[in-house]
């Protein structure tokens, strides 16, 4: 099939058994495009996710998206117990969402080194545990809903499945994280994972690292209400439809002021200000007049002779049939039914330059598979995990910037790593920055625990040359720069290779590494808008209510796709004795979890509307307090009619404005209809399930007065500790330590860097 990687994937030799149904199939998915062998569980008939949804060719186009590369064994628990069976005890690693019939113990007894990834709404614990989840119950629940729409306004659902889509890639990170534990100690693994708590985590986790224009100011400190953030990612109308401006950095700034044609009245240094551009109604009048006779691609062309991050904003349509996406094979063919060939998205990952995209069609039901590929062998050295995690012993050099880039490293210092963050003070991550001057933003704080900090020169001879021996004693470099930015410093991928043939490679970009669009500056808001989601997170019926500024979405989920790269990519080492590069591109990673969505586009006459299950908005008692239910068939009436006394969501409503949230919320979950309260992002750790989970807990970093709430675990299992604490770095503030730690240089050697400013150290 054309996209597909023939080279030597990551998890080639790896088996992958896989009983998650419905759009968590990506889970699986993914691994398979890493190389792994996947077989997918389903009952003889078929699973009930073929026929859900939109159709074409009476084929479920979610479950070809969720379920391309795979093949099926049909099997019907417990009668075919003694074939699953067959199948776990020569598996590595076991996705299952409370498979009915399975009997785990037994699966353990059969394949002690099995890794068992066990996938439920809310997690094996906790008050809420047995409850039922959607991707809008989620949405409610983990704090992101309170802060999607308008102000004023009702709270606005965001586009598509985005608390599953982006929930899938960190499942992935923790069977993968758990699979090295195995190689590394011979033991097996369960993980009880919380859709939850994933979701939370991988999409716009409150107590983490939030986008740039923030200000370093955390998500949990927002106001209470619904504040209007489109003027940090303003849109305007032009010729021939919208633009986006990201104008953040006072150079951004200058070339803003360049491009239109240096007007006096905001010649002034204060308009170098973030906050003071914020806060202009006259600057975004001018930029308003400045725009409007322009079309598109005169602004886009325009900004990027001037270095200012625009993008116009495109339909879904318009976004795949970008001149980038076409030169990226970013969308495959796949053959669904005789004759009916339809656009998937081709995976988000280059390995070694090259896509891991689709791997084969989706599977027809009633499959008889056996895992056929050659079991990997795998040099596990150095021998044992310890209580650190397990990437104990694994060194990274972080030269990732903002959420991205932060996040990447910030996952493999959870697990274990040794992080070294790299950064100059003449060039400082953005997350520092804080509204109040602070040394130290809360954002950077919880985002950034667990690492070292080493400031260099890479402008410098001696600090290349520094910064080559440090990469021989590396494992792992991330970095998210624009396409070029390393090459330049004299890092190009061959001089690292050659340096370093052992060394794993991670970059993300907006737009890729490769193509007409690889150049663009590129911000989260600016991919949102150039894939299509900024034209759909409006309110229904009203095309220009812009609601997507409040969100970092794809950064976080790209984050876990290119920890999860960098887990397969140290997994292949184990194997091969290699190391390699991997490549995320921002844009792919959201146009991704639109696969359903684009293929329905293609599909013509052969496409039939499947019924879509309902989400209501329910107004609760209380200033701005709300219950999202939503209502998939029949039954979900009939329970709504005995609860509410009507099956209609105006009386839904009407029985729903005399209860606070939580109230509505249980009396619906206890009749079996999916719904949550909506939680605002100050009040997640107070909430009973994250606190039976363990979701959060407190942190302190010696320049913050008070005690600051972070993530926690990321879930619960046998092997995989709970993650460190350690403070976030100052900048240079273990430069000396860690070239003497890495380098074995000595006190001489070290004063002679520092005094020469080829490293700073931190007072």
């Amino acid at each position: 099939m054309a996209g597909v990687n023939t080279a030597d994937l990551p998890l080639a030799g790896v088996r992958v058994l896989d009983a998650v149904p419905g759009a968590l199939g990506a889970i699986a998915r993914f691994l398979g495009e890493l190389g792994a062998e996947v077989i997918r569980v389903e009952p003889s008939g078929g699973g009930a996710d073929r026929a859900a949804g939109d159709k074409a060719a009476g084929i479920g186009l979610g479950f070809v998206a969720a379920n391309l590369g795979k093949r099926v064994a049909a099997i019907d628990l417990p009668h075919d117990a003694a074939r699953f069976m067959e199948l776990a005890r020569t598996a590595d690693i076991l996705l299952e969402a409370r498979l009915p019939g399975l009997d785990l113990g037994a699966v353990r007894a059969a394949n002690p080194a099995l890794v068992i990834v066990s996938i439920s709404d809310f997690g094996e614990s906790g008050p809420w545990q047995g409850w039922r989840a959607s991707d809008a119950v989620l949405h409610a629940l983990t704090g992101g809903l309170s802060r999607s729409g308008l102000p004023g306004r009702p709270p606005l659902l965001p586009p598509g499945e985005l608390t599953l889509q982006t929930a899938a890639p960190q499942i992935a990170c923790l069977a993968l994280a758990a699979f090295i534990g195995r190689l590394r100690t011979g033991k097996g693994d369960r993980l009880d994972v919380a859709l939850l708590e994933a979701a939370m985590q991988a999409l716009d986790p409150g107590y983490g690292l939030s986008g740039s224009a923030q200000s370093g100011v955390p998500l949990w400190k927002m106001p209470r209400g619904r504040s209007d953030e489109r003027h940090r990612y303003p849109i305007f109308r032009c010729a021939d439809g919208f633009v986006r401006l990201c104008v953040l950095a006072p150079r951004q700034w200058h070339g803003m002021f360049k491009w239109m044609g240096e007007p006096a009245d905001f010649a002034g240094r204060e308009w170098e200000k973030l906050t003071t551009r914020y806060r202009s109604v006259p600057l975004r009048d001018a930029f308003t007049r400045f725009l409007a006779p322009q079309t598109r691609a005169e602004i886009e062309a325009g900004a990027q002779a001037h270095g200012v991050p625009a993008a116009a904003l495109l339909d879904i349509g318009e976004a795949i049939a970008t001149p980038q996406m076409i030169a990226r094979n970013a969308f495959a063919p796949v053959e669904i039914a005789p004759g009916v060939r339809l656009p998937f998205p081709n995976g988000a990952v280059e390995i070694d330059g090259a896509r891991a995209g689709i791997r084969g069609s989706a599977p027809a039901p009633g499959g008889d598979a056996t895992f056929t590929g050659a079991r990997a062998a795998f040099d596990a050295a150095p021998a044992g995990a310890s209580a650190t995690g397990p990437l104990d012993g694994i060194k990274v050099l972080d030269m990732g910037v903002i959420v991205v880039g932060g996040e990447t490293g910030r996952l493999l210092a959870d697990l274990g790593a040794e992080v070294v963050k790299v950064e100059n003070a003449a060039f400082p991550d953005g997350q520092r920055q804080s509204r109040d001057d602070a040394a130290v933003s809360l954002t950077f704080a919880a985002g950034h625990r667990n690492k070292r900090g080493l400031a260099i020169d890479l402008r410098s001879a001696r600090g290349k040359a520094l910064f080559l021996d440090l990469v021989r004693q590396a494992d792992v470099l991330c970095s998210n720069f624009k396409p070029g930015t390393l090459a330049a410093l004299g890092f190009d991928r061959e001089t690292l290779e050659r340096a370093n043939p052992r060394l794993v490679m991670i970059d993300s970009s907006a737009f890729g590494p490769t193509g007409p669009w690889s150049g663009r500056l590129g911000y989260g808001p600016l991919v949102r808008a150039s894939a299509g989601l900024a034209r759909q997170w409006v309110y229904p019926g009203e095309p220009e209510s812009f609601s997507d500024a409040i969100t970092v979405y794809p950064d976080h989920v790209a984050a876990r796709i290119g920890a999860g790269a960098a887990l397969a990519l140290l997994i292949r080492r184990m194997r091969t004795g290699r190391g390699g590069s991997a490549s995320i591109a921002q844009a792919e990673v959201m146009l991704g979890h639109k696969g359903a969505e684009i293929a329905a586009l293609a599909s013509g006459p052969a496409l039939t509307r499947g019924a879509a299950a309902e989400n209501w908005l329910l107004p609760c008692a209380g200033d701005d307090e709300w219950c999202v239910a939503t209502i998939r068939d029949d039954a979900d009436r009939a329970a709504l009619a005995r609860v509410t006394g009507g099956a209609d969501r105006a009386t839904a409503a009407r029985w729903a404005a005399t209860r606070p949230p939580d109230e509505a919320m249980a009396l619906l979950q206890a009749a079996g209809i999916a719904a949550g309260a909506m939680v605002r992002v100050a009040d997640l750790p107070a909430s009973p399930q994250y606190q039976a989970l363990g979701t959060f807990r407190e942190a302190r970093h010696p320049l913050i007065d008070a005690p600051f709430v972070v993530e926690g675990r990321p879930t619960r299992s046998a092997h995989l500790p709970d993650p460190d604490q350690r403070p976030a770095p100052r900048i240079g503030e273990d430069s000396a330590a860690v070239v003497a730690d890495w380098l074995g240089l000595d006190t001489a050697a070290i004063a002679a860097l520092i005094t020469d400013t080829i490293i700073e150290q931190a007072a």
